[in-house]
């Protein structure tokens, strides 16, 4: 018999708590993210947005290569110029943040996505294709959102849970409803998108797919996140008074 080990005792494990590790691991994500910024029951400024939207560098980095998809693509009409620019200038954003010495991750994930989109136009010949991987991104938030909402566990909650500890909110009416409302629209977000820009791919419109891609990016998601921030924030805050 172990030195140590009662009879009748199992064994002690050194496995750790994987359900803890996974919550701790998705409370990292979330503080992350953009919705971060601002802590539920603080007040929501333009400082804060800013700073979620990435400042002037994560502006430039989210707008400029689609920006210079639909300038070229509308001049020349050529795929491979179109497509090969904007991979060139997010070699760039990751060569600045290296030698800078910023987090490299945002505009790694860049490059993956503009690569990977730029790589299937180049294939197939066709501009359009440049936005399918968008098309599938969108489609996979979507699909988690109304999910989380068919379980009972709105997304904006789970996040919200995970960046304050509140894991009784469902047990508030109140915060049910408004952590319920603001994830349904995140929802009427992606199904806005999907709903524009999806009839242009199928239509072959690859400059109006740009351009409705470049206002329907960026500037819808900080609406979308600034009325997300002001809701929650509003419904914490008279919890706590």
């Amino acid at each position: 018999m172990s030195a140590g080990v009662e009879p009748g005792q199992g064994p002690v494990s050194d496995q750790p708590d994987s359900a803890a590790e996974l919550r701790d691991a998705l409370a990292a994500a979330a503080r992350r993210s953009g919705f971060a910024r601002v802590e539920p029951g603080e007040r929501p400024t333009a400082h804060a947005l800013w700073g979620a939207v990435g400042g002037v560098r994560g502006l430039i980095e989210s707008l400029l290569p689609g920006f210079l998809f639909l300038i070229v693509f509308t001049i020349t009409s050529e795929v491979a110029p179109s497509v090969l620019i904007p991979v060139g200038v997010a070699v760039v954003f990751v060569l600045v943040r290296a030698l800078t010495r910023s987090p490299m991750m945002p505009a790694v994930i860049g490059l993956v996505g503009i690569a990977l989109s730029a790589g299937l136009a180049l294939v197939t010949g066709r501009a359009e294709e440049n936005f399918l991987l968008g098309f599938v991104i969108n489609g996979v938030w979507l699909i988690a959102l109304l999910v989380s909402l068919g379980v009972r566990r709105p997304l904006i909650g789970v996040i919200t849970a995970l960046l304050t500890g509140d894991h009784e909110w469902r047990s508030d009416p109140a915060k049910r409803t408004v952590l319920t409302v603001t994830t349904w629209l995140w929802v009427a977000l992606f199904t806005l998108r999907l709903g524009v820009q999806v009839p242009l791919y199928l239509a072959e419109q690859a400059a109006a797919l740009a351009a409705t891609k470049l206002l329907m990016g960026l500037p819808l998601y900080a609406a979308v996140l600034w009325v997300t921030w002001l809701m929650v924030r509003a419904v914490y805050a008279r919890r706590a008074s």
